[in-house]
């Protein structure tokens, strides 16, 4: 593979996530809102002494919920972004702010994928490629199973053929 001289430069990634990645990350922010909501409601409607600090903790959190659930997965799906060239891995993901994150073939030490019970049900997977350094993983959620796994292979193949100590 020819060497290039200039290193990856910040670049806006080619790829969006899958369309299904805002129905994962609705029903995931139900769940979550769901689990929260409904304990403290719980223990609302159990603790008398509650009450008072309680009900306005209940009534801000289920505003902030709200709006987690109806703005979030799709303000998401519309920042994030993706690439694996044969230089590097590039991701933009965010939400209140965004980050770009640029790892060069050569620092790759791992590259997993992870597909958990409610991704597999909606045929998605995270792909996650790891350097030495502490602050250099990257995370792309929301990718098709078959997408990240030919992903996956690719970047394997790439980072096997590509001289470097990965650090």
């Amino acid at each position: 593979m020819p060497e290039t001289s200039a290193p990856p430069s910040l670049r806006p990634p080619r790829h969006r996530l899958d369309r299904r990645f805002v129905l994962w990350r609705t029903l995931q922010a139900i769940l979550w809102a769901a689990g929260v909501l409904g304990t403290l409601t719980a223990i609302y409607g159990r603790a008398e002494v509650t009450r008072p600090w309680l009900g306005p903790v209940l009534l801000i959190l289920g505003v902030i919920y709200a709006v987690n659930i109806t703005v979030m997965p799709t303000w998401r799906y519309r920042v994030h972004r993706w690439e694996a060239t044969d230089d590097a891995v590039y991701a933009l993901s965010g939400w209140l702010t965004r980050e770009w994150r640029i790892v060069p073939i050569s620092r790759i030490q791992s590259i997993d994928t992870e597909v958990g019970p409610l991704q597999r049900r909606l045929g998605l997977a995270t792909i996650s490629v790891t350097t030495a350094s502490s602050e250099g993983k990257i995370t792309i959620e929301g990718v098709a199973v078959a997408v990240a796994e030919a992903t996956v292979d690719r970047l394997r193949e790439i980072a096997a053929a590509t001289a470097g100590d990965a650090t």
